[in-house]
């Protein structure tokens, strides 16, 4: 997703959704083989991408079905340093097959080596039916279509414990002053920290920040501002953007806030981003701010029982937007990843049309933990209720959202700077130090 067009999402604060996507991820190597129709042999193409863990079995298990019918065996493999070495790879000529790129400043640096191939018409087609002139416009540079979206998330959610809100007879804010009051009252009732969060993400490190603080900028200074720090016309030392920060700052800079169930404030940097969710199922985390692919954590984790938590209104986890300025106002994020080719090999180039089909979609999201905004997937599919919700907010054409602003940044900023400047800011680097520091990765 490019930064010529850029969406957003104006939904009620009662809208819970939840969706799945996890960063980092590479795999090498060459197809072997040509062609790829059943009974066409030992053909094997190699996908790099941003999802390990459980996630990137599921992926791997989203193509048997296209294996069985094509005979081209697809093997993903994940790697937690992909942002960090994917565009020295492909420099250096050890390209993968396909590359699934989590933000589209990084797919721009990509296709500035060269080596990204032109989509295919099919492809072409697939986006232009399922999912739309935005969604296309990040996959092109400079009037070019390279890469399809793959699956995708809406970001902004604030995930707690229904049955810790009605122990303490408190209820979902409808503002983000009313969120501060919220988190207040559970420190003072509980005399323990309301809040969890976790930076650490290896090379990623910092990213879960960059969300609080572009959720901040949407509530406090509106899409417009948001499109214009986006395209560095409104700069990080910009008073609206260090407002951002002082916000947030007052629950992640605050030792009487953070961190439940992992330490003091710099135990963020050292706690995994995925680690908050067994925090929250057990109980032991009263809220923690994470985007809606949290929900595929949580199927790895247990409850205070023991058992896999449920994720609805009454269950053990659940989630709500975190609130804007004023009650009824409110901007969300959403990010995605795009599937990239380095081989104009008929079987990449196959592999590469499925990953753009809602039958790949469908695949992949009755495995649960993950949503599509591909319009022509079933979101019945979804492994829950809040999954499939997300997923029809998704797919509703009358639905628009702002795409991850460090996704769209220049890689040195949105992946580079930006996420190295919340680890310093979380380490106790003063505001105004860590701003100008971010800027300057603009001059890389």
């Amino acid at each position: 997703m490019g930064m010529s067009q850029r969406y957003r999402l104006l939904a009620p604060v009662g809208l819970l959704a939840v969706g799945a996507i996890a960063l980092a991820g590479c795999a090498e190597g060459d197809s072997s083989g040509s062609g790829g129709g059943s009974g066409s042999g030992e053909t094997t193409v190699r996908i790099a991408g941003g999802i390990t863990g459980t996630e990137a079995d599921a992926l791997n298990q989203s193509f048997e079905q296209f294996t069985a019918d094509t005979g081209i065996k697809v093997v993903y493999t994940g790697d937690k340093s992909f942002e960090g070495n994917i565009v020295t790879k492909v420099s250096g000529g050890d390209a993968p097959d396909i590359a699934i790129v989590p933000q589209p400043g990084l797919l721009k640096t990509l296709i500035g080596t060269g080596e990204v191939q032109k989509a295919s018409d099919a492809v072409s087609s697939n986006v232009d039916e399922y999912w739309g002139e935005d969604w296309k416009s990040y996959g092109t540079e400079d009037g070019t279509f390279y890469a399809a979206p793959m699956l995708a998330n809406l970001k902004g959610y604030v995930w707690y414990s229904p049955a810790k809100f009605k122990e303490w007879g408190v209820e979902v804010p409808k503002t983000f002053d009313e969120l501060m009051t919220l988190t207040q009252t559970i420190q003072q009732k509980t005399g323990a920290a309301p809040w969890c969060a976790g930076f650490a993400s290896d090379a990623a490190s910092g990213w879960p920040g960059t969300d609080w603080i572009e959720d901040m900028v949407l509530r406090q200074s509106g899409p417009d501002v948001y499109d214009q720090w986006v395209a560095n016309e409104v700069k990080f030392t910009d008073p609206q953007i260090k407002q951002a920060f002082d916000a947030v700052g007052e629950i992640l800079l605050n030792p009487s806030y953070v961190n439940a169930g992992f330490g003091d404030v710099k135990s963020i940097n050292s706690t995994a981003f995925a680690d908050v969710a067994a925090k929250v199922a057990d109980g032991s985390c009263p809220m923690t701010h994470q985007a809606s692919f949290l929900s595929a954590n949580f199927l790895t984790v247990k409850n205070a029982a023991g058992e896999t938590p449920t994720i609805a209104p009454d269950g053990d986890v659940y989630a709500f937007l975190l609130p804007g300025v004023k009650e009824g106002e409110l901007a969300v994020e959403g990010g995605g990843e795009f599937v990239a080719a380095f081989s104009e090999d008929e079987s990449v180039q196959k592999v590469v049309e499925f990953m753009s089909t809602p039958e790949f979609a469908d695949a992949r999201v009755k495995l649960g933990g993950v949503i599509s905004a591909n319009k022509g997937a079933d979101p019945s599919l979804a492994s829950s209720e809040f999954l499939t919700e997300a997923m029809k907010t998704l797919q509703d054409p009358n639905t628009t959202l702002r795409f991850d602003a460090s996704d769209l940044m220049p890689a040195t900023v949105g992946a580079g700077s930006f996420w190295k400047g919340m680890v310093s800011w979380i380490d106790g680097t003063p505001t105004d130090e860590v701003l100008s520091n971010i800027q300057a990765g603009y001059d890389n």
